[in-house]
């Protein structure tokens, strides 16, 4: 039998708010089961789902994208190369966040080089 969780079971694993899984599911980012009394029934494979949404977020992909993606994924194998394409494109992002942080870092290291080089001129 699969292991199953509450939403408050969720929330405490996952460190999402009650009300931001729900408005994951109202936006159509997560699907969990009901169980007969009406309750949301989330499973590891929720879990999985949610740390990759989570890891997602924390690379800077817009909720929008994040959705375009999970409907891709709901349609199975067919937009494997789609979805590749949306990864792409954040990484794209990244790397060139990636380049300006180390042209400003190189900024800075110059800089410091620069006066370090002062005060040896001084010392002599």
């Amino acid at each position: 039998m699969k292991q199953t969780y509450k939403i408050s079971d969720i929330a405490t694993l996952t460190g999402l708010s009650i009300p931001t899984l729900r408005y994951y599911e109202e936006i159509g980012l997560l699907h969990p089961a009901r169980n007969a009394t009406n309750y949301r029934v989330f499973t590891d494979d929720d879990l999985r789902w949610i740390a990759f949404i989570k890891r997602a977020k924390a690379t800077g992909m817009s909720l929008t994208k994040i959705i375009d993606y999970a409907r891709l994924r709901e349609k199975g194998d067919s937009t494997i190369l789609d979805r590749i394409n949306i990864l792409v494109e954040q990484e794209t992002i990244l790397q060139l966040e990636q380049d300006k942080l180390q042209a400003h870092i190189t900024f800075l290291q110059d800089k410091k080089a620069y006066y370090e080089n002062l005060l040896d001129d001084t010392k002599k």
